[in-house]
């Protein structure tokens, strides 16, 4: 049995309430072992090992078995920490936020409840993961796409809970998400949008409803745990023209985004527009011991033959047009004068061989794969860790973040591997910071590097969506206006709907009043 406890309750307490738990979900669902619990550690962390570790898991596999676990953990004030069917590599992984909690793992629960073929959505559970809602589509010949995240086995219903995105005109996956089935700490069951009218048709077609609207409440949050979402999926559309085009200089960005943001804005590129560094794209086919042995940021003359050995350029940019094949070829010459208007930029529509392209091209229309996940094997050690800021779709704030982020790095020894995402009105700015695990000095420079980025980004009015376990508190407080009056509100609803604190405390940097001292 594992030696780690929960803070602030005895070991004898500890194995009362894990007979009761086995009692629930049976006794092969309760994990205790060392190698069972090695799951849900974070193995590619910047913090020292022995951190964050759980004391035990607890598998359900529906909500009436939910109801039961909280009813015992509230009992004997145990925190869980709640987790679904994906990863989380890069922001955690599965690990809690803090040593001694209890992981309560939904991944029993991954049934795909439905699928309106008419109206377009599905009704998953938490442990179903894109590669299985996208084979369970393929199987009953569904023409409809779903919008998945890089690697395949992310969850469905997880990744719109972090906010994350996708890279066909579905990509928004909070956008996309329509109603959900919530579990609040006391056991009570809510539905939100039309699933609060009892017999409703409409849960999934419309988020609105008579009152406020809750479902954002329950994102990136520990408020209750979320055990149906609703997840509109896009109509394969009768033609898709995938393309990229390379620039040549990395001053290029700012010119980028100053004309993407009309093309987005104005739905002529309706998916993910993507400028991808030059590092991040070479990285799925090659790697930087190939090139390069030396320690430090990569000197411009390897960059450069990097770049011409796998036709590359500084910055890559990808996008797809959709619908209609007239009404595509008409938008692309829209999107042709306005992207290739860049001296030295170069269309492709096909290249052969290449890995980068080839799971782009899957990513755009729907499929998932796992091809990025390759990219981990650019310094070998399995260490990373991505810093998130948002900004608008700004080709100056662009080229200002990268000088001020890409300077960071190489200050601390690590070359910048990155990408921009543009949304409709947003840009998401994907810092991965890589690093050999094993190497303390280089784990540790990234976990400074990372804490400094927190920093800056918020003086320069920049904030993060999404971001690491160990960094959530310090992220929680560059929201400080009005005095963190956000991070209050956050505050003030725990203690009422989890006055025993026991529903991952520590979320985003929302604590119960029991841990705020001691955070």
């Amino acid at each position: 049995m594992s030696r780690i406890v929960p803070q602030g309750v005895d070991a004898s307490t500890f194995n009362k309430a894990l007979d009761e738990l086995a009692a629930v979900v049976g006794k092969q669902w309760v994990f205790l072992d060392e190698l069972p619990l090695s799951a849900y550690r974070d193995a590619y962390s910047p913090l020292a090992d022995g951190e964050m570790l759980p004391s035990a898991a607890v598998a359900p596999d529906g909500v009436e078995q939910i109801q039961k676990i909280l009813a015992v953990v509230n009992a004997y004030k145990i925190p869980v920490w709640t987790i679904g069917t994906g990863r989380n590599f890069a922001y955690g992984g599965p690990a809690p936020r803090k040593s001694g909690y209890v992981m309560l793992d939904l991944r029993r629960m991954n049934r795909v409840i439905e699928v309106n073929e008419k109206y377009g959505y599905a009704l998953v559970e938490p442990g179903v993961s894109y590669m299985q809602l996208y084979r369970h589509l393929r199987q009953i010949r569904s023409k409809l796409w779903i919008d998945p995240a890089a690697p395949a086995w992310g969850g469905v219903m997880g990744n719109a809970l972090e906010h994350g995105a996708g890279y066909t005109p579905y990509g928004d996956h909070f956008v996309m998400q329509c109603g959900m089935e919530v579990v609040l700490a006391d056991g009570e069951v809510v539905r939100t949008g039309q699933g609060a009218l009892a017999g409703s048709k409409h849960w999934q077609v419309t988020k609105h409803v008579a009152g406020p609207h809750f479902d954002g409440m329950f994102t990136q949050s520990n408020f209750g745990v979320v055990t149906k979402m609703g997840i509109w999926l896009m109509p394969e559309p009768p033609g898709y023209k995938p393309f990229m085009i390379t620039y040549q200089k990395e001053e290029d960005l700012e010119a980028i985004f100053e004309v993407t943001r009309a093309l987005k804005v104005n739905q002529i590129i309706p998916n993910a527009a993507v400028a991808v560094d030059l590092l991040w794209e070479a990285s799925a086919k090659t790697t930087r011991r190939h090139y390069y042995d030396g320690k430090g940021p990569l000197p411009p003359s390897i960059r450069a033959k990097i770049a011409a050995d796998h036709d590359l350029g500084m910055w890559n940019y990808y996008g797809a047009l959709y619908g209609p094949p007239p009404v595509i070829e008409n938008n692309w010459k829209v999107v042709e004068d306005a992207l290739m208007s860049i001296p030295g930029a170069k269309v492709h529509f096909d290249r052969k061989n290449d890995p980068a392209w080839d799971y782009r091209v899957r990513l755009m229309r729907g499929e998932p794969n796992m091809t990025e996940f390759s990219i981990m094997n650019w310094i070998g050690g399995g260490g990373h860790i991505n810093f998130s800021p948002i900004s608008a779709p700004s080709g100056s704030e662009a080229l200002a973040q990268y000088k001020l982020i890409k300077q960071r790095c190489n200050d601390h020894g690590f070359d910048y591997i990155g990408e921009f995402l543009v949304g409709w009105r947003d840009m998401h700015h994907i810092l991965m910071i890589m690093y050999d695990r094993a190497d303390e000095t280089m784990r540790k420079s990234a976990y400074d590097l990372f804490g400094l980025l927190v920093d800056e980004a918020a003086e320069a009015g920049f904030g993060e969506y999404r971001t690491h376990l160990a960094f959530m508190d310090q992220i929680a407080r560059t929201y400080k206006h009005n005095d963190g009056a956000l991070w209050d509100l956050h505050h003030r609803l725990k203690d009422v709907l989890d006055p025993n604190g026991i529903l991952s405390p520590g979320k985003q940097g929302i604590w119960p009043k029991a841990m705020r001292t001691t955070a």
